[in-house]
């Protein structure tokens, strides 16, 4: 019934010591209620005035008091508990989720993710404050009042201690139909969630299609699953619960049973009768109380295992999980480019040859510590040895024995068909994934690149840039939000963004991006760029696509204003628009997650190798011609 995950917060093995002392001075306190109340009726029974039995009033009171105010202090810690637990992990998804997002959101969905920061983290505090104080009185309280039932009557025991294990039985199968159920549900969510968040962000793609109608079939077929397991969950919830009160209160009337009898015959006095009784009921209820609360509390038992999962705090993976991740000689089928999130391994390091050379070590054996990163500078070098990357779950690596080297401020080219492997490829030089095999050198030292010294200096460009619901000025200096407006004004012309500035209402003032004034792709890319632009410490910039969704002429406008920004900075321009690797320094042609060929665009069209035989099948489409132009 323990989630061992609640062991990986920071303090609950503390918190759950605390929660045993209030259970236990909870059941002491129900003892002395009992005994109080007891001795009262006893007394009164064998004919002593009322006025004599205030001590035993008071000392019931007190009791009653103070079982109120352990029961107030426990919730109290509890609600600080949790809340404090729930702070640290909403800062520890949100710090996830901003720095590897796009792998995140590849494999599990906006929706979902949204749900898990808004929703998840909510559910996880209330998980904590219900469940971990009613599991600790069903095993403390029980066993106390046990303890003081047998001396005063042993058969009333016997039955109490041989009932409890088949409630608890009971209650653990129930409890594995009901988590089934509720892990159903709760991913049934997710993908509802996913799909309500698509269907609003391809809105107008769906309009102008004709399919907004069968997509709002398919959002309510989701939502209709999701209702139907909804009601099986609440429906193994109230069996559940209607039948565990039944045992008890069938428990309780045969300890009542063998209790009246046996005063009839005089074997057990009406003292120990009336106490065994009123202890009774105070014996079955934490159990009644956990099983009300356990169905309630399941979300948050699904919410802290995906969030431990999504903010790498979960379970380390088994040795066949670990076997997966590794770079194998398999490779992906030709346009797999895999999907998941980044896997959580730390990069692949260098370790010493007993010949004192250098060899690639596999990361189950190799911990060496990484090396810091230092400001890129013409004197500058990068290499990546024999790295891989495998998705998280997939069978095949969809990167494998990536090599290359690049020196001071180039421009890398990275070509290949679609689902060759070049986005992954993009991510792991972002710093968005960690590499499953493999090295990755800066300056001759073992580094990540998931580490601030390069991802500070590094601007990433995709296919759509992302527009925040903000001003266009804070969307140009999101990288230096204390920009002068002469800064940002001279940006904006390099990008050729001032005549849409101009037409703006507002100007830089304007609210853009969702719920604001719609941009095109166009101004979405030169407002990416100016970023880059106004901050001179973006040494390196990763461009994934970034005109694929532009026409012609928009895409030239904008290439004579990027080629300039590349000038004194490194740059990796992943594309299938050959005709930008005749400005590249030089290329990588990339098949099936391997690098098939690398070389100066001018050799490698002279080679009539890949590179030749990916430009004559795109010939038409802005190949490159070999003379710097496009056929």
């Amino acid at each position: 019934m323990l989630d061992k995950a609640i062991f990986q917060l920071p303090g609950a093995r503390r918190a759950l010591a605390a929660l045993v002392a209030f259970s236990l001075a909870r059941a002491l306190l129900t003892v002395g209620q009992a005994a109080s109340l007891a001795s009262a009726f006893t007394n009164l029974w064998g004919g002593a005035p009322v006025f004599d039995q205030a001590p035993f009033v008071i000392g019931f009171l007190v009791c009653f008091i103070g079982r109120q105010g352990v029961t107030w202090g426990q919730d109290s810690y509890l609600e600080k508990f949790a809340s404090a637990r729930a702070d640290e992990l909403r800062d520890r998804l949100l710090r996830t989720l901003f720095s590897r997002g796009t792998e995140l959101t590849a494999q599990r969905g906006t929706g979902d993710l949204c749900s898990l920061a808004l929703e998840g983290i909510d559910q996880v505090e209330t998980y904590l404050r219900l469940m971990m104080p009613k599991l600790t009185n069903v095993i403390v309280v029980p066993l106390v009042l046990l303890v003081w039932i047998f001396p005063l009557d042993w058969v009333s025991g016997v039955i109490a201690l041989v009932v409890f294990p088949f409630i608890i039985l009971y209650m653990v199968m129930l409890g594995y139909t009901a988590k089934n159920e509720a892990a159903r549900r709760y991913r049934e969510f997710g993908v509802l969630s996913n799909h309500f968040v698509d269907s609003l962000r391809g809105l107008d793609t769906l309009k102008f299609f004709g399919r907004s109608k069968a997509r709002g079939r398919d959002v309510f077929a989701t939502s209709e699953r999701f209702r139907e397991i909804t009601m099986k969950t609440l429906r193994v919830a109230t069996l559940s619960g209607a039948v565990l009160d039944v045992f008890a209160t069938l428990s309780l009337a045969a300890i009542a049973i063998m209790l009246g009898f046996r005063l009839v015959d005089g074997s057990v006095a009406l003292f120990p009768a009336m106490f065994v009784l009123i202890l009774t009921p105070e014996y079955f209820r934490p159990v009644r109380e956990f099983a009300a609360d356990y169905h309630a509390s399941l979300d948050g038992k699904n919410a802290l295992a995906d969030v431990l999962d999504v903010a790498g705090l979960g379970p380390e993976p088994s040795e066949g999980e670990a076997k997966g991740a590794q770079c194998v000689e398999g490779l992906p089928a030709e346009g797999s480019d895999g999907s998941g999130d980044e896997a959580h391994a730390p990069a692949a390091l260098l370790a010493e040859g007993g010949d004192g050379s250098k060899g690639i070590a596999d990361i189950r054996t190799a911990r060496l510590p990484v090396s810091a990163i230092a400001p890129w500078s013409a004197e500058s070098s990068l290499a990546l040895e024999g790295v891989g990357y495998t998705y998280p779950r997939a069978s095949q690596p969809s990167l494998c024995d990536i090599a290359f080297d690049v020196h001071g401020c180039a421009k890398v080219g990275i070509v290949g068909l679609s689902g060759s492997g070049k986005s992954t490829l993009l991510r792991l030089l972002a710093g968005f994934a960690e590499p499953t095999c493999g090295a990755i050198l800066a300056d001759g030292s073992p580094v990540s690149l998931h580490a601030d010294g390069w991802r500070g200096q590094a601007t990433y460009i995709p296919q759509d840039p992302y527009i925040f619901h903000a001003t266009v000025r804070e969307n140009m200096a999101f990288y230096r939000p204390d920009a002068s407006d002469e800064e940002i004004q001279a940006a904006a012309c390099a990008m050729g963004l001032r005549e849409f500035i101009d037409s703006l209402p507002q100007g830089l003032d304007t609210l853009i991006g969702e719920g604001g004034r719609a941009v095109s792709g166009g101004q979405a890319q030169r407002i990416a760029l100016s970023r880059a632009l106004l901050d001179p410490a973006r040494r390196i910039l990763l461009f994934d696509e970034p005109t694929a969704h532009l026409d012609v002429e928009t895409e030239m406008e904008l290439k004579s204003r990027m080629l300039p920004l590349m000038e004194g900075r490194l740059v990796f321009f992943a594309t299938h628009r050959l005709h930008w690797m005749a400005n590249m320094d030089w290329v990588l042609v990339v098949e099936s997650g391997r690098i098939v060929e690398q070389g100066s665009p001018q050799d490698l069209a002279a080679a009539g190798g890949a590179f030749a035989r990916l430009a004559e099948r795109m010939k038409g489409s802005g190949a490159f011609n070999g003379e710097g132009g496009a056929r």
